[in-house]
């Protein structure tokens, strides 16, 4: 008896050190080990959070339904493509993953693990440029259709449209200049100050004085308008009183133009502003081009303002008195009309002009102590395209100018220099017409 036993036990004993080595490596196994999944790799964890140091940050959203899109998978390399880490996005769509320092990485993105129905729009990488030491982000659109290309024909008649706009702009300031040049022969260097004070004018009444947008140009208009009798009053006329040449009442427009632009820093500032209201607006489609209302507002006050200050000048007798001062101021005298007086009344014209210009200019964009000086010598071109001294001239001038300052940069000049294409034309054209397109040969000198 006692032997079986003990052959049992030595039995039993045996058996165990066999079956010990299986025990132990199936104990390192998962007992009930389930099937790798693609899926399985790219959970999305519940919530990822920025990491210490720098690192770089990327958020999927789906841009159609702004949804969140987690578990994605996003490698992030070094310049020499050195694998630097992943991650995976969250609920949340982020994803953060740590970078040695700055330097420039590449984020690649992995189309795959894209949940179904949601599509990648353009490159699947994106290079950094790693700078802070912190956060460094990249972007990735999603969900984001492709905009189509928008055609040569409707770029130019948008182009077109902002030309004429801006060119009636320009036109009512070369207009005043015009008028004021054609009594005086003054070759008004101050002349773009006068466009910013009509602007400055109708940001103070707008924002100082709380004037709707419409009042506060008229009422800058006005003030224009006492501007310019001011300045015949006591500094033009004196001037003329006096004697002094046009040569150097053009050298004093150029002193008091720098004085009036330092006035304007000082008490407006350097920064630029907006009026209360006109800020943005929604374009609306008028068949072939768009426009917002305030732009609307814009062309069509200006052509009203063209329209009745031109027909004015042709039928009314100040008109008739103007340009007679304009061709021949002794004879004009000789003949009975007051010189000065019709002088001033050119000058408190031709600032009004000038300032609702500014104040429309204005409400397109918006008021800087600089805006008249920068249009200044768009200005004397639109004038001297036109024919120095003539209405019309300096209205047909003012549209070219307009329209190739904003057509030009379809045609490869770039925008941050477009002046130069109006520039271009004219001299092109005063090299063939010097006197101007309307102006006549004895005006020249």
């Amino acid at each position: 008896m006692r032997r079986t036993t003990h052959v049992l036990v030595t039995a039993v004993l045996a058996l165990m050190v066999l079956l010990l080595p299986a025990t132990a490596a199936s104990a390192t196994e998962d007992p009930s080990p389930a099937p790798a999944s693609p899926s399985a790799s790219t959970t999305a964890p519940t919530q990822n959070t920025p990491p210490q140091g720098a690192f770089i940050g990327v958020t999927l959203v789906d841009s159609s339904t702004d949804d969140p899109i987690p578990g994605v998978t996003l490698v992030v390399t070094d310049a020499d493509k050195t694998e630097i880490g992943e991650g995976v996005t969250d609920t949340d769509g982020r994803a953060f993953i740590s970078i040695p320092g700055q330097g420039e990485y590449t984020v690649e993105l992995e189309e795959d693990t894209l949940p179904d129905g949601i599509e990648l729009n353009g490159s699947t990488t994106r290079t950094v440029n790693a700078l802070l030491d912190g956060g460094n982000f990249a972007q990735f659109q999603i969900g984001v259709a492709e905009q189509a290309s928008v055609p040569f024909s409707e770029r130019f008649i948008t182009a077109l449209v902002g030309g004429i706009k801006f060119g009636l702009i320009i036109g009512l300031a070369a207009l005043g200049l015009s008028l004021i040049f054609g009594t005086t022969k003054l070759t008004n260097f101050s002349h773009g100050e006068l466009i910013t004070f009509g602007a400055i004018a109708t940001y103070v009444m707008n924002r100082a004085f709380g004037l709707p947008v419409i009042l506060a140009v008229v009422a800058a208009v006005v003030v224009s308008a006492g501007f310019g009798w001011l300045q015949d009053k006591f500094l033009w006329k004196p001037l003329r009183n006096k004697g002094i040449g046009i040569i150097a009442m053009m050298i004093v427009s150029i002193g008091f133009g720098l004085f009036l632009r330092f006035v304007f820093q000082f008490g407006f500032g350097g920064s630029r502003r907006s009026l209360s209201q006109y800020v943005t607006q929604p374009r609306k489609d008028y068949g072939f081009f768009s426009l917002a209302d305030k732009e609307a507002g814009i062309i069509i006050v200006a052509i009203v303002v063209l329209t009745v200050t031109c027909v004015g000048l042709m039928k009314t007798r100040l008109g008739k008195a103007m340009r007679a001062v304009s061709d021949n101021p002794a004879l004009s005298a000789s003949s009975g009309l007051r010189v000065d007086g019709v002088i001033r009344s050119v000058w408190v014209l031709g600032t009004a002009l000038t300032g609702l210009s500014g104040a429309l200019l204005a409400i397109n964009s918006q008021v800087n102590f600089q805006m008249g000086f920068k249009l200044l010598l768009l200005v004397f071109a639109a004038v001297t395209l036109g024919g120095l001294g003539t209405i019309w001239g300096a209205l047909l001038g003012s549209m070219i100018i307009g329209i190739l300052y904003e057509v030009g940069p379809l045609f490869g000049i770039p925008s941050s220099i477009k002046e130069v294409g109006a520039l271009v034309v004219l001299i092109l054209i005063l090299l063939v017409r010097p006197q101007g397109i309307l102006g006549r040969p004895e005006r020249i000198g």
